[in-house]
């Protein structure tokens, strides 16, 4: 799908979308628990929806009631299975070693980029304690049983690997350690984690800055919740100008994206640097306004390179396009304050989400085109939709 967008004054209220990032989490604890848990406020991502139906094969049984999502708690695991993760790294990487608590050969697949995406921890864990993982161009196949003991992460890789190893560890037969080597990225990722564990009965504790203690032989206890609004996916609206009113979204959220406001607030006075590496999905809209502003320099980027797309590359190529100067180094970008035109050409959304998302809100200033537009279903599949409603004049156009 093609999505033509013309220059646009928006105006009205949006509401911030359930958070990705805590449903997924919830939804998994609540399959990990005895007796049947209720969440609500759900969004039906092409992510979320990947979660439920990885839950579903390995033993929990879902229904979905409009934003209610009923869950009755896995009693028999299935074994020799075949996980559909689609395009989501959560859910491959939360449900990794939860589908070898007990012995199984579990085979992951998925699309896109998320087959070639890094595993590396992951591995390192199976060839240490005997475990098969073997990988090819779209499957992943893991067999035999994660056991209890000291696990040794790299914080700077992805705070996916830490989380998935939360979700598991409570349900081993004896304690574990978690000791994260190097600065620990995305800290606030963990904490969420953390967060949806407690709220489930689990316990877990820091001890110090680098090691996480997590008591074995733990029970995950159903409850009803519901999931919060989503910092992530309000930024790119919190970007389309004053006349914008942005609610649903939770002040004392753990959610690392929330300094997003104050980020652009400051880029729109003036030209600043941020690190981003605890908020590394903010990086493309964070681009964007800086285009749109002053310019800025973001450092802490490298793991951008390793998303649904390079987005560092992806988000400079098409920045190019439309008269902004882009400097990319190791783990650094730098928008240089540009004469900002109407592209010459059709924007590429590179197949991601989030890039589609921010250059979306470049050309509601510019005008333009983008193409491959459909893949805002992999997190918000009424984005679209929202800035028509926000009175953003566009025009969707099926392309065969």
């Amino acid at each position: 799908m093609n999505v033509k967008i013309y220059p646009s004054v928006p105006v009205g209220k949006f509401t911030a979308p359930p958070s990705k990032s805590m449903a997924h989490r919830l939804l998994i604890c609540a399959a990990f628990s005895k007796g049947e848990s209720v969440i609500s406020n759900v969004a039906y991502s092409d992510d979320i929806l990947a979660t439920i139906g990885c839950l579903k094969t390995l033993g929990a049984e879902i229904e979905c009631q409009g934003d209610k999502v009923f869950v009755s708690g896995i009693e028999k695991r299935n074994k020799n299975i075949r996980l559909d993760c689609s395009e989501s790294g959560s859910t491959l990487r939360f449900l990794f070693f939860p589908s070898i608590i007990e012995e199984n050969e579990v085979s992951f697949i998925g699309k896109g980029r998320l087959p070639q995406r890094p595993m590396g921890e992951y591995e390192k864990i199976c060839s240490e304690q005997g475990i098969i993982c073997q990988r090819n161009e779209n499957l992943i196949r893991v067999e035999g049983r994660i056991k209890p003991g000291i696990f040794t992460i790299d914080g700077a890789v992805s705070s996916q690997y830490i989380s998935g190893l939360l979700f598991t560890l409570p349900m081993l037969d004896s304690d574990s350690k978690i000791v994260i080597e190097n600065r620990v990225e995305s800290k606030p990722y963990i904490d969420m984690t953390i967060d949806a564990l407690r709220k489930f009965s689990i316990k877990v504790e820091w001890e110090g800055e680098n090691t996480i203690l997590v008591e074995g032989n733990q029970e995950y206890k159903a409850t009803n919740l519901a999931v919060e609004g989503d910092y992530s996916n309000a930024a790119f609206f919190y970007s389309l100008g004053e006349k914008v009113e942005v609610g649903g979204l939770d002040k004392n959220s753990l959610q690392g994206d929330k300094v997003f406001l104050d980020f652009y607030n400051k880029l729109k006075e003036s030209y600043c640097e941020f690190d981003i590496s605890d908020c590394p999905d903010l990086g493309p809209i964070l681009f964007s306004v800086s285009a749109m502003y002053n310019g800025g320099r973001f450092t802490g980027t490298k793991r951008l390179k390793i998303k649904e797309s390079d987005r560092v590359q992806s988000m400079k190529e098409e920045l190019e396009k439309m008269g902004v100067s882009v400097i990319a180094g190791e783990d650094f970008v730098e928008i240089k304050k540009s004469n900002l035109h109407t592209p010459t050409q059709v924007l590429e959304s590179h197949f991601d989400h989030r890039i589609a998302m921010a250059l979306s809100v470049v050309l509601i200033k510019v005008g333009g085109e983008i193409e491959n537009a459909e893949c805002v279903k992999k997190s918000m599949p009424d984005f679209f939709d929202r800035l028509t409603d926000l009175k953003v004049r566009l025009e969707k156009n099926e392309v065969r």
